[in-house]
């Protein structure tokens, strides 16, 4: 015997809790993230999931050899990452700040986030290179930096993390 109403609270209580996931209890700030006295934007809209084909066309518009990577061993690779960063349209700034529209992104420019004074002076927009230069050593790279990642030291794991980035933090190709 099914039971519809039985169903739709289940699916609701479901909802309810997975929104409540992942945020800051008691509005308070994480990280190096400072608080901010302007009010609680509403919560961004769900991510649109890309298709398979979205993704293969983000990987191949990366040049030589980022267009190689790897999208699913990039998603391994990035779990460290996702302690300090998230990669969701609109998503908040935690210990490092929201990779979401990273690509083509001046450095030190999400709005929001309170960089360490060597990143400030970096001056660079972040592409696959530079991406790849930062991910396997930040500190070589910006001297004072606030991250304290030490870095991915396998190439192939690089090349495979920035096309996974690029499929996360971009928006479906038209």
């Amino acid at each position: 015997m099914r039971r519809p109403g039985l169903l739709l609270a289940a699916t609701l209580i479901t909802a309810a809790a997975l929104t409540a996931c992942g945020k800051p209890q008691g509005g308070q700030a994480t990280g190096s993230e400072e608080a901010s006295s302007e009010p609680a934007t509403a919560p961004a809209a769900a991510p649109v999931e890309l298709t398979d084909a979205q993704k293969a066309t983000l990987v191949a518009s990366l040049p030589a050899p980022y267009n190689t990577g790897d999208i699913a061993n990039g998603k391994k690779v990035f779990a460290v990452c996702k302690s300090c960063h998230t990669v969701v349209q609109g998503g908040a700034n935690m210990t490092g700040p929201n990779l979401w529209g990273v690509f083509g992104r001046a450095s030190a420019s999400e709005a929001g986030f309170t960089y360490s004074d060597g990143m400030k002076k970096l001056g660079i927009t972040w592409d696959a290179p530079q991406i790849d230069k930062w991910i396997e050593n930040p500190k070589a790279m910006v001297d004072g930096t606030k991250m304290s990642f030490v870095g991915v030291k396998a190439p192939k794991d690089r090349i495979d993390v920035i096309a996974y980035l690029k499929t996360e933090t971009s928006a479906a190709p038209q």
